[in-house]
């Protein structure tokens, strides 16, 4: 069965680094593009960054954009979410999720309910 499970996440300082990752297994990886999403306290669900099936097209929230990285491994079957220079607002629960349609080209302005398998998520905290 398809799994994606988070892991990475815990409490960095502001201006620090994590890196966050999504072990997948149970669907081709290579064929499917895939985000990562947050949920801060008391809001809702954020479409954060994609990355398309084959890796070369990745997209990015106006918010993190030029902080966060986004990159797959197709070898290890695994998504990574790079994220420097942190501020307290990246406070989170951090989901990577999985496209419902195979081979997607695009990653950007895909509705999150296109997104059919979904890890339980990686708290991160960011506070001095």
């Amino acid at each position: 069965q398809v799994q994606l499970v988070e892991s990475g996440g815990g409490l960095a300082q502001p201006g620090g680094s994590l890196r966050l990752s999504c072990a997948a297994s149970g669907f081709p990886f290579s064929g499917y593009a895939l985000i990562w999403a947050r949920q801060g306290p008391g809001k809702g669900l954020e479409w954060v960054s994609g990355i398309n099936y084959d890796g070369s097209e990745t997209a990015y929230a106006d918010s993190v954009k030029g902080r966060f990285t986004l990159s797959r491994d197709k070898v290890k079957n695994t998504l990574y979410l790079q994220m420097d220079s942190l501020k307290p607002e990246d406070t989170a629960l951090y989901f990577c999720a999985k496209d419902r349609q195979y081979a997607r080209t695009v990653v950007g302005a895909i509705p999150l309910s296109e997104y059919d398998y979904w890890g339980r998520g990686t708290q991160v905290t960011v506070s001095s």
